[in-house]
C-alpha cells in the first residue's frame, strides 16, 4: 500500500479547508490501521457538520469570579451531558451578558466531542428557517431537521425581532410543532433574555405559548442567572483604558 501524500497546502496550514485537512487525516490513519482511532477521530470532526454553532465557547475559559451567584457544580455536572442521555430539558434565563449563550455553546461543543448528534440557532434565525420552509414548500423537511437532534439549542430567545407576514403562522404555533414534536424524545436546551411570562408577547400567540412552556419550561432543568453584564464589564474596562494614557503616554512638563 503506497505511503499517503499527508503534506498541506498553505491554505489548509492556515485552516482554509477543514474538510480537506480531515480528510487527509483520515487517510494517514487508515494508512497507519489505527481503525479506532479513526473512528474517535470522526467524532471530534463534528465541526465539520452543519451544527450551526459557529463560535466554541469552553466552559473552562468562563469567569466564575464574575458571576458568584451561578451554581458552579451544577453547570459542571450539566456538562456531562447527562441531561441529553436522560431526554431532560434545560432552560437558562436571566439578563443579557451574563453567561447563558457561553453555557450553552460550551455545552453544543461538549456534545460534538462526545459525538452527540446537536444543532445550535438563535430563535429568530431557527423561526426564519421554518417560515422560509412555508415559501418554498420546504417547511416539513426542516421542521423534521430540527427535530432529530439529540440536543437543539434555541438560544436568545427575546432577542430579534420574529419576522411575520400576514398568511404565516405565528413564532408560537411554529415554535410549538417543534417542541411538541420534540418533548420527551430528546432534549431542548434553550435561553432567555425575557421573562417566561413575556413569551407569549414575544412569539405573537398566549394560548400556544402557555402549551410550549408546559411542554418545555415547566417541566425542565431551571437556571436563572442574577448578575451583571460580562460584556458591559469588558467594554467597561476598554474604555477605561483608552480613557487612562499610559506612563509612556504622558507628556513630560
Amino acid at each position: 500500500m503506497p505511503k499517503p501524500n499527508i503534506k498541506l497546502s498553505r491554505d489548509e496550514r492556515r485552516g482554509g479547508d477543514d474538510h480537506a485537512v480531515a480528510e487527509r487525516l483520515r487517510r494517514h490513519l487508515e494508512f497507519l490501521g489505527l481503525t479506532l482511532t479513526l473512528a474517535e477521530l470522526g467524532e471530534r470532526l463534528a465541526w465539520a457538520t452543519p451544527s450551526g454553532l459557529v463560535e466554541r465557547k469552553a466552559l473552562e475559559a468562563f469567569d466564575w469570579d464574575f458571576q458568584p451567584k451561578v451554581d458552579k457544580a451544577l453547570v459542571v455536572e450539566l456538562a456531562r451531558l447527562d441531561f441529553v442521555r436522560r431526554r431532560e430539558d434545560l432552560v437558562f434565563t436571566g439578563k443579557s451578558g451574563t453567561g447563558k449563550s457561553h453555557f450553552l455553546k460550551a455545552f453544543g461543543l461538549r456534545a460534538c466531542e462526545q459525538g452527540i448528534s446537536m444543532r445550535y440557532a438563535r430563535c429568530v434565525d431557527l423561526l426564519d428557517d421554518l417560515h422560509a420552509g412555508l415559501a418554498d414548500g420546504s417547511y416539513a423537511q426542516r421542521l423534521k431537521a430540527w427535530a432529530r437532534p439529540a440536543l437543539l439549542i434555541i438560544d436568545d430567545v427575546g432577542l430579534g425581532q420574529v419576522k411575520k407576514r400576514d398568511d404565516e403562522p405565528t413564532a408560537a404555533h411554529t415554535l410549538y410543532n417543534l417542541i411538541d414534536r420534540r418533548y420527551g424524545r430528546v432534549s431542548t436546551a434553550v435561553s432567555s433574555n425575557i421573562a417566561l411570562s413575556d413569551w407569549g408577547r414575544f412569539l405573537g400567540d398566549a394560548t400556544l405559548t402557555a402549551a410550549i412552556l408546559d411542554r418545555l419550561a415547566m417541566h425542565a432543568i431551571r437556571i436563572d442567572i442574577d448578575g451583571p453584564s460580562y460584556r458591559q464589564h469588558v467594554a467597561k474596562k476598554r474604555a477605561h483604558k483608552v480613557a487612562t494614557p499610559s506612563a509612556g503616554d504622558a507628556q513630560t512638563p
